[in-house]
């Protein structure tokens, strides 16, 4: 005999609230959001920075970006992409290096900035160039 799912999307209660299935913690409104097993903080980051997917499998969220919106929706779109890659293995970042797919990327500051090198030559972290980057950004299309 096979086990099914229940389908059912209703109401249910807890210590006298009521709450809907399927809703990870987050309403309209709430300045919180979550996803079930990945902690989701909200926090001051560097300039142009949105969002930071980390090794302990937490990420964090910009506090300039608004709740409940397109843009917050994408920026978590594409942290999680990067906690996945970091949970199966593909992807791990560490203070003097960057490995993804079994290749290993030269990290370090220079001038106060994260950078890696990639195909010979110094490029800022979090750039569209990489190939780690070019796979999270395709889940927001």
């Amino acid at each position: 005999m096979g086990f099914k799912l229940g389908s059912e999307t209703g109401n249910y209660a807890i210590s006298g609230e009521v709450r809907k299935k399927l809703r990870f913690n987050r309403e309209s409104g709430e300045n919180n959001i979550s996803v079930p097993g990945v902690p989701v903080i909200r926090k001051k980051l560097g300039e142009n920075i949105m969002g930071e997917a980390n090794m302990d499998g937490s990420i964090y969220i910009s506090e300039n970006i608004i709740p409940g919106s397109k843009e917050e929706r994408e920026v978590l779109t594409h942290e999680m992409r990067h906690a996945t890659d970091m949970k199966i293995g593909k992807l791990k970042y560490m203070d003097d290096y960057v490995k993804y797919n079994g290749e290993t990327y030269e990290r370090k500051d220079i001038d106060g900035k994260d950078m890696i090198k990639y195909d010979g030559e110094w490029i800022q972290a979090g750039s569209t160039e990489f190939p780690w980057e070019l796979e999270a950004n395709n889940g927001n299309k």
